[in-house]
């Protein structure tokens, strides 16, 4: 399966990296020196945008002069290109020149192009921006506060870039099926709404009861931070049952929450009577836990099974978690261009069959410009080099 991408950030790059990292050939276009990401932050002291090498691994990289109407067709000619498995197009610029649908499907009719949008009128929207549309901002933090609280992760991006790549499978099967190929179109913002919807926050605000803030409290059910006796910090859980049970036993408390249950009239077998209840039940839990070196800790709760985790930093994450290292499969060690030695991950999807491939770093800027033109193209080393001497390609 070849993708032809033409995209910036984080959800268009995501998508082809995702579809890169299960065995497609993604080849990405940029202008000459680099589009709008190319030295997105975090950076290395030399400039090399972590970001960039971060979301765009496994893939190819084609270097063109997009300004000129030139290196505008050679684009064209790469999108369109033949083969069964070819003709898939993914970008979240506006598609109009170059990018336009009716232009390139004129040159192949089976085109399956998905065009990533801010809003469904194709507005510029995203994720922070999304979020304060959203009220998420006025759900997250301490109670009882009323200023809006940004987080760093940019959620509805993530979302979006999995549903680029189930977007274009999708296309895929239907052009396998009919022959036929189309437009898709995506909205940040209607993957925001949706979310939303599914998870309950707007229908909890029509019926009038919008969602407050809980602080680091999990809403719903028993959930949130503890202190150890030697000052360390971790996360206790009790959603399901299963652990509800579990963290009674791991600290002998039956008969206090029994005690809480009676006194307030609720059913703490219930997730919902957990977080009525989940003031008198943290005041138990936080004097157990308070009495206890984090070691002590953790063993009664693993001995027990309990749903917990201790809070830790990324420089902890990143020095000392097996899970991140190549004890996981899904990591491996390879060398990235500009950056050095990087810890990568490949696909989260473990496929027990046809397995998991391992992940290759991202490309350098317009590595691949030459070969890609010879391959699908046929443009042969004499007129390559007509068209770098002209400055219409680009590449090392």
């Amino acid at each position: 399966m070849r993708v032809v991408e033409a995209g910036a950030f984080v959800a268009a790059p995501l998508g082809g990296m995702t579809l890169a990292q299960m065995g497609a050939d993604v080849i990405r276009i940029d202008t000459v020196g680099g589009g709008l990401d190319y030295r997105r932050w975090p950076v290395t002291s030399d400039n090399t945008s972590l970001f960039w090498t971060g979301l765009n691994k496994s893939k190819r990289s084609v270097v063109l002069d997009l300004t000129s109407p030139e290196g505008r067709e050679i684009a064209m000619a790469l999108i369109t290109a033949t083969g069964d498995d070819a003709g898939l197009f993914l970008t979240n610029f506006p598609p109009r020149g170059w990018l336009d649908y009716d232009k390139l499907s004129a040159q192949r009719t089976d085109l399956i192009q998905l065009t990533l949008q801010g809003d469904r009128h194709g507005g510029s929207a995203v994720d922070y921006t999304l979020n304060a549309q959203l009220g998420v901002p006025g759900m997250t933090g301490a109670e009882g506060s009323d200023s809006p609280v940004n987080h760093v992760l940019p959620a509805w991006d993530l979302i979006t870039g999995q549903m680029v790549a189930v977007g274009l499978l999708a296309a895929e099967r239907h052009r396998s099926r009919t022959g036929q190929g189309q437009h898709v179109k995506l909205a940040l913002k209607d993957v925001g709404l949706a979310v939303m919807a599914h998870l309950g926050f707007i229908t909890e605000a029509q019926l009038g009861q919008p969602r407050q803030r809980h602080g680091n409290e999990l809403f719903g059910a028993m959930g949130r931070d503890f202190v150890c006796a030697d000052g360390v910090r971790v996360m206790v859980v009790g959603l399901t049952g299963k652990q509800w049970r579990a963290i009674t036993d791991a600290t002998a408390s039956g008969a206090q929450f029994d005690a809480i249950a009676a006194r307030l009239g609720l059913d703490l077998s219930q997730e919902g009577g957990r977080f009525l209840a989940r003031r008198e039940i943290a005041a138990v839990l936080s004097e157990w836990i308070a009495a206890r070196k984090f070691a002590d800790v953790c063993a009664a709760f693993d001995a027990h099974g309990v749903c917990w985790s201790r809070y830790q930093d990324i420089g902890e994450l990143a020095a000392s978690d097996l899970e991140c290292s190549p004890a996981n499969p899904m990591f491996a060690r390879l060398e990235q261009t500009g950056v050095g030695p990087v810890l990568a991950p490949g696909i989260p999807l473990d496929f027990q069959g046809s397995g998991r491939l391992p992940p290759g770093p991202a490309p350098v800027l317009g590595e691949h410009t030459e070969v890609v033109l010879a391959e699908l193209l046929g443009i042969d080393a004499a007129h390559y080099g007509r068209l770098r001497d002209q400055g219409l390609v680009g590449g090392v």
